[in-house]
């Protein structure tokens, strides 16, 4: 009876909130305690698979780490398609809803600032609840994202602009069709500005809360996924699970842009005849379609991350067979509260590796996200390449290297352990050679492709142009017999339009060509519809061959940074920790940079998509002077991180990233553990 009223006593404390110190118990005890916390307290029904009809002893053998690094890594590969899918179709969006650099890169730092508004304080507090499932409800948010962005598409349609370059237009009606045609040429009897369609901005805060909305999924996957995978397996396997769900997850901007690429070769209207080519820079991809298949793949990714258990049964054993320091060292969750947390925020900020790591990662990102948001454009303007080739260069061939970088570096880091020194030096290497890399981009330039900001922008008051009656006029560019593009066929000084027998338009009396061989009042002075053909596929090849190579490099200090930042912390603060480095990082990088660089972008453009008072997108740019501001600020930012690396390197010298004591025993032994636990769990939940 007293045996009895004792092991009672002992689960009775179990229910307390939290045991001090003084009163704490022996060892036969804590270990009663301990099997009750898991067994007697919750039946172990923490590491059950499974939810509501979805559940049954079936799924037990799917609670391992090795499934959960499967499925963390497919769950991060679709929610990183989702963004890279967003950043290859941006270009198209700025066309279609004449949003401008600028405020296209404010859109994409919305799911940024909810990031930085939500991961810390998701991080302190989710960070000890069911993890995998606030990480499902994460991606619900997701699910979210993506069809209110699709949805623009139903409410506003194609657009003016794409159905006035459809076969089915002239069709439909053949006298507006063309008024459409003739106000590209010479009207001199026409008085004002011809007005086009005002950019809206209801479309852009769409765009911008459905970022905000997916940045909240971001923060519980990534701060809560990475550290439940770090609390669930043994320190020898951590940086090959890292590795392997890198890599996966760095498989979703290759399918992302791919996808993209698949989607902008079909017109925005896949319905319509369109009568231009892809090639041409008015050309409008199906952006909204890659959505619709988005949003069904992370629903499914949402119902797979419900079904996983709180805790691993192969975790669970391990920490059964330690000692119950833990449960003391961490507060439970009714006992946290905001002056614990900020208690937590100055030992972080006395950290100085987590705090030199932070701020390292921190002038990368903001340096390296230009080329992250912005490389499809950039491929566009100095390359002159469509957008579903530059789409399909960034994403499939680019990274690539990305995710061959990540295997390499995690197959070396597993065999070979380095310390933490040396990881940080490695850091600061791959800093350094990508600020080489990005100096090479400057010297990497097309010809062609520069000589079109001599493009003729003729003012009002100037006899060749004046019939136009405003600067800024439709943008329908034509080329000359002598290889230069003019914004319109008005700017070229055409007054009259015909067909040749291969059914291209045809511009001719074009009084502005002055500088070809022939007189101006030569009827020979035409100009064809379309742009000038510009050569740059060599300069191309080259720029993708040095981006693979910065990808590659680039790609082999990830798992090493996140190793630091996972070691250099007690591992009771380690939730809080990431949440709290996302925050940061988002505040002083995610956030700003994209605003910076967009805002740089616009300050070269030489042709804005206006109406006769408001700005729209930009058509063309001053591409020798972008590419020189680009990317010597974006060099500037990443040298500056790679210094920092120096500091880690410098405190790093006695942190350990390996678990001396572990070896190839106590891989066999949790594996034994594993099977254990498998075949003695419940039949049903």
């Amino acid at each position: 009876m007293t045996e009895q009223r004792r092991k009672e006593t002992l689960e009775t404390s179990e229910t307390l909130p939290f045991i001090e110190e003084p009163f704490a118990i022996s060892d036969k005890a804590e270990k009663s305690v301990a099997e009750n916390e898991t067994e007697g307290a919750d039946d172990g029904k923490d590491t059950y698979c499974g939810f509501w009809i979805f559940k049954g002893p079936s799924m037990q053998r799917l609670a391992t780490e090795q499934m959960y690094v499967i499925l963390y890594g497919l769950a991060g590969c679709v929610m990183a398609m989702t963004f890279a899918y967003f950043n290859a179709t941006i270009t198209t969006l700025e066309k279609r809803y004449k949003i401008p650099t600028k405020v296209s890169g404010i859109i994409s730092v919305g799911n940024d600032i909810s990031t930085m508004l939500t991961a810390a304080m998701l991080g302190y507090y989710a960070g000890h609840r069911h993890r995998p499932r606030w990480m499902g409800i994460g991606f619900l948010t997701m699910v979210a994202f993506c069809l209110l962005t699709s949805s623009l598409h139903f409410l506003y349609g194609a657009g003016e602009d794409a159905l006035k370059l459809t076969r089915e237009f002239g069709q439909v009606n053949e006298t507006l069709a063309t008024q459409e045609r003739d106000k590209k040429l010479c009207q001199p009897t026409a008085g004002g500005c011809v007005q086009e369609e005002l950019g809206q901005w209801v479309p852009q805060a769409f765009l911008f809360a459905a970022q905000l909305i997916s940045g909240v999924g971001q923060a519980l996957f990534y701060t809560l996924g990475i550290a439940y995978m770090d609390d669930n397996a043994s320190k020898s396997r951590t940086p090959a699970m890292l590795s392997m769900s890198t890599f996966l997850r760095m498989l979703g901007p290759v399918i992302g842009y791919s996808l993209a690429a698949l989607c902008l070769r079909l017109y925005i209207e896949p319905t319509l005849e369109p009568l231009i080519g892809r090639d041409d820079p008015r050309w409008l991809g199906a952006w909204w379609l890659g959505w619709l298949v988005l949003a069904g793949m992370t629903l499914v990714s949402a119902i797979l991350l419900f079904m996983f258990p709180k805790e691993l049964p192969s975790s669970r054993k391990r920490r059964l067979q330690l000692k119950q320091t833990e449960r003391r060292q961490s507060l439970p969750l009714n006992e946290r509260s905001f002056g614990d947390m900020m208690q937590t925020v100055r030992k972080l900020t006395k950290n100085k590796v987590y705090v030199y790591n932070t701020m390292a990662s921190i002038l990368y990102f903001f340096g390296y996200m230009a080329y992250w948001i912005f490389t499809p454009k950039y491929i566009e303007t100095q390359y002159r390449q469509s957008a579903a080739m530059a789409t399909m260069a960034t994403g499939t061939v680019a990274l690539g290297f990305s995710a061959a970088g990540v295997l390499i570096s995690g197959y070396a880091i597993s065999k070979y352990k380095p310390s933490a020194r040396a990881m940080a030096a490695w850091n600061a290497i791959v800093d350094f050679v990508t600020v080489a890399g990005i100096l090479c981009y400057v010297a990497i330039g097309c010809e062609g492709s520069d000589r079109l900001n001599s493009l003729t922008t003729l003012s009002t008051g100037n006899s060749c142009s004046a019939s136009c009656h405003c600067d800024y006029v439709h943008y329908a560019p034509v080329c000359s017999p002598d290889n230069i593009t003019f914004i319109s066929a008005c700017h070229a000084g055409c007054s009259k339009r015909t067909q040749d027998a291969l059914g291209r338009t045809i511009y001719t009396g074009c009084l502005c060509l002055g500088s070809t061989s022939l007189p101006p009042e030569a009827e020979s002075q035409f100009a064809v519809d379309g742009t000038c053909p510009v050569d740059c596929f060599n300069e191309f090849l080259i720029f993708v061959a040095v981006m693979c190579f910065l990808k590659l490099v680039g790609a082999s200090s990830k798992s090493t940074n996140l190793l630091i930042a996972l070691r250099c912390m007690p591992p009771e603060q380690k939730t809080f920790a990431l949440g709290l480095g996302s925050m940061v990082a988002a505040l002083l990088s995610f956030i700003p940079s994209p605003v910076f660089f967009g805002w740089l972008i616009d300050n070269y453009c030489l042709v804005w998509g206006k109406t006769c008072s408001n700005k729209g997108n930009c058509w063309l740019y001053d591409t020798k002077s972008l590419r020189y501001a680009l990317n010597l600020s974006a060099a500037f930012f990443i040298l500056l991180g790679g210094f920092l690396n120096i500091a880690v390197w410098y405190h790093v010298k006695d942190l350990k990233i390996f678990d001396d004591e572990e070896s190839a025993k106590d891989s066999l032994k949790d594996t034994e553990v594993e099977m254990k636990t498998i075949d003695s769990s419940p039949q049903e939940n």
